[in-house]
């Protein structure tokens, strides 16, 4: 098997794509550089495109196209700042970095600890939405003859058990997975553009669009794959810079689509409406069966659900096995790594099973807390204490000094502080 995760792990918060590449692993070489500016926005553009998108349009539903719209613009904003940011961190130590070590160079062991710990929460947050939304997929395409928590056990027997062969067999599989998630998406936008209506699309709700930072976050999420992705392109600065910017771009757009159509589509209130989904917890494929002429849109809309749950689903699991490998000092045995898909899927399979409906609010949590704290608001602290405590010399990848610095960092606590105010108030329901 590979190395441990941070090393070698092309990670996305939001789906895995492409990913735990050794030199011998499709081709992505370490040692011989051969990244292009091209094939690094493709990495970027596909770690990013992941099952966040089943639930960004139900989450901004109340807020209307033009809101959510300008959010996802602003959210991306920040998130690109954020990932130049790891690369002027990345471009500081050459050689096998990764988002823990680079936190304990330049923040110290409560910098290692505080990345550690974010990163055990929102792995086992994407583990868990991810695990409940693949038993939700099950259950829809039985016609409700398998429940929920049934769906999301065949689920886990299915797929948990390619992540136990470990990341060989899984990048074999990941090629027809990303082919079939982008047929199904193109698939979808052709088919389901005779359905949408411009009426459903004029609502605004600025507050609601506000309430839904969270889910965006995640949906952005593609930092993680930063360390890597400077080592592919060869420690060049502006072709890595330019893959980050076109490949997330790229995803913005996809992003932009796919929100005008479920919104065009389905409308917000009434049975089956887009608020009915939020409340039940769906993702926004399923209220489409209710409200579309052609009957193929919902069906690719389901495969497209599938393939985007399911690369998901095997990137982060992957990539928290070796995480927990690493951690806990377990060799990658057949045995070793069965005692590990045990820690990995049982807790989230025992959440599933007493909240079915937890795939919006998993995403929430980890968006609002882990991808905030660990891929926004920890590379500006590593930023601040590398270039103004430390005085380390380099190329400033991100302009605007310390004002910069602040609005992000700003923007981003703002987010926490909503995060918090939601998570209170659902503890209290």
């Amino acid at each position: 098997d590979t190395p441990f995760l941070v090393n070698s792990l092309i990670f996305s918060v939001s789906g895995v794509k492409l990913f735990l590449t050794s030199d011998k692993i499709d081709g992505l070489s370490m040692h011989k550089h051969t990244g292009t500016v091209f094939r690094g926005t493709l990495l970027v553009a596909g770690t990013t495109i992941g099952g966040g998108m089943l639930a960004m349009p139900v989450s901004t539903a109340a807020a209307g196209f033009i809101p959510s719209a300008l959010i996802y613009i602003l959210c991306w904003a920040v998130m690109v700042c954020t990932g130049l940011l790891f690369l002027e961190v990345c471009l500081w130590m050459e050689g096998e970095t990764n988002i823990v070590s680079m936190a304990e160079r330049t923040l110290g062991r409560t910098g290692k600890y505080f990345a550690w710990g974010l990163y055990l929460f929102l792995f086992y947050c994407l583990t868990l939405a991810y695990v409940v939304g693949g038993g939700n997929f099950v259950s829809d395409t039985s016609g409700g003859v398998i429940s929920d928590w049934l769906g999301s056990t065949l689920f886990i027997a299915v797929f948990g058990g390619l992540v136990w062969s470990g990341a060989r067999t899984v990048g074999r599989l990941n090629v027809p997975l990303i082919v079939g998630l982008a047929g199904a998406y193109f698939g979808f936008v052709i088919l389901g553009f005779d359905d949408v209506k411009v009426s459903l699309l004029h609502r605004t709700d600025w507050t609601a669009g506000v309430k839904a930072l969270p889910i965006v976050f995640i949906s952005f999420g593609f930092q993680g794959l930063v360390p890597t992705l400077t080592r592919y392109m060869a420690y060049d600065r502006r072709r890595t810079q330019a893959a980050i910017l076109w490949g997330s771009f790229i995803a913005l757009v996809t992003f932009l689509v796919w929100q005008g159509l479920i919104l065009g589509i389905v409308p917000l209130e009434g049975p089956g409406g887009l608020l009915e989904a939020q409340a039940a917890g769906y993702t926004a494929v399923r209220p489409l069966k209710q409200f579309i002429a052609n009957p193929y849109v919902y069906v690719v809309g389901q495969y497209f659900a599938f393939f985007a749950l399911t690369t998901s689903f095997l990137g982060v699991t992957l990539g928290l096995l070796d995480f927990l490998a690493d951690g806990l000092h377990v060799k990658k045995t057949p045995k070793g790594r069965f005692l590990l898909c045990l820690l990995i899927f049982l807790p989230p399979l025992l959440v599933a099973q007493v909240h079915p409906r937890i795939f919006l609010n998993a995403l929430d949590l980890a968006g609002g807390y882990g991808v905030a704290l660990l891929l926004g608001l920890l590379p500006i602290f590593m930023i601040w204490s590398g270039r103004y405590r430390q005085k380390i010399e380099g190329v400033r990848v991100l302009g605007g000094g310390k004002p910069l610095l602040l609005v992000l960092a700003a923007f981003i606590i703002f987010e926490v502080v909503l995060q918090v105010m939601k998570t209170w108030q659902l503890l209290s329901m």
